[in-house]
């Protein structure tokens, strides 16, 4: 049985590089920038390999969903240029509905940069682009100047509405804007991977959303800084803030149904009220590039509490094989294993 189910955030091309030549420095002194990858200054840099894949939350997270039997459209924007066709027709070939993607004049696609060291240590350069002018309109509602220059206006508000599942990934532009929307919205199952602007507002910022949230899957990084930034756990020791069960227990009382952390290696944990679950990573044949694999994981458990009528343990396991064979391939949308793979 298929589903309804619309992914709102960001699509980019990803463009991947490796080199030996770069050098980890230490930088302790400094805690938000501890470790630096360093190049000679004027030097002319050997690449090993590089990679052009397709990437963004949205996008991810539709092909996902996409190859699991599902029916999907994506909410996303990108410029009118050869790359805003690319992403498209990508999206088009994985059988995701491109009807609700925002074309948008003068303002060129989005694209990362990911620049890989010898050891695996990564850097990326992103730049949002297009996906920083994605907008909800409504048609009953005369459009500002800015949303003049979207060559194809529909009535996303009304769209949305008609869905089953929402599923929010990094937002960017007027984010909040969008929220305020898609959360005005009742009947409908909303589940949320926010990204680093989202998350850096803190709950003071995202809380009232929370409240209507079916699921909020994030890395435990990001659970420890949305945690303390409530007033009575900032202070907490690192023991404290570090187990996982802690962390659950907080995002959950500040009102998601579900809370799902993702820690890594350390495999995963959620909670629903009453229980903690946990799934241990399943091992990947060949480690190649984790990319995007907090998109796999959040919108493989989404899909899997639909097939496996809210069995939360079973969507776990489900979202882990997805997780080992994405990062099993380059990019982020590569490794994605089909219902049939998975014999659903």
């Amino acid at each position: 049985m298929k589903y309804g189910i619309i992914t709102i955030g960001g699509a980019t091309e990803d463009i991947t590089f490796y080199t030996k030549e770069g050098i980890l420095i230490d930088n302790k002194k400094d805690i938000l920038r501890q470790k630096l990858l360093a190049f000679e200054y004027g030097a002319k840099i050997k690449i090993d390999k590089a990679y052009s894949t397709f990437g963004g939350g949205a996008a991810n997270a539709a092909v996902c969903l996409s190859r699991l039997g599902f029916k999907v459209s994506c909410l996303i924007a990108v410029g009118c240029d050869g790359r805003g066709k690319l992403i498209i027709k990508n999206l088009k070939e994985k059988g995701v509905n491109t009807s609700m993607v925002q074309k948008i004049k003068g303002v060129e696609s989005g694209f990362s940069f990911l620049l890989v060291g010898q050891n695996n240590e990564h850097i990326v350069f992103s730049n949002r682009a297009a996906n920083k002018e994605l907008k909800i309109t409504n048609s009953k509602l005369p459009p500002p100047m800015d949303i003049r220059r979207i060559l194809q206006r529909r009535d996303e508000l009304k769209i949305l509405k008609n869905a089953k599942w929402i599923y929010i990934t990094s937002l960017s532009g007027k984010w909040q804007n969008m929220l305020n929307k898609i959360f005005s919205i009742d009947g409908i199952n909303i589940a949320w991977n926010p990204g680093h602007i989202q998350l850096n507002s803190g709950i003071r910022g995202i809380g009232k959303y929370l409240k209507k949230v079916k699921i909020l899957s994030i890395n435990k990084d990001e659970a420890i800084e949305l945690a303390t930034s409530g007033a009575q756990y900032k202070n907490k020791p690192s023991k404290f803030l570090n187990d996982t069960k802690n962390l659950l227990t907080i995002l959950y009382g500040w009102g998601p149904k579900i809370v799902v952390i993702t820690d890594g290696r350390h495999g995963a944990g959620a909670y629903g009220g009453g229980k903690y679950y946990h799934q241990d990573i399943i091992k990947e044949k060949k480690r190649v590039d984790t990319t995007g694999v907090g998109d796999t994981f959040g919108s493989t458990f989404a899909a899997g509490l639909e097939l496996f009528n809210g069995n939360i343990q079973r969507a776990m396991r489900l979202a882990a094989k997805n997780t080992a064979s994405v990062v099993g391939r380059q990019g982020a949308q590569n490794g994605l294993l089909t219902n049939k793979d998975l014999a659903l």
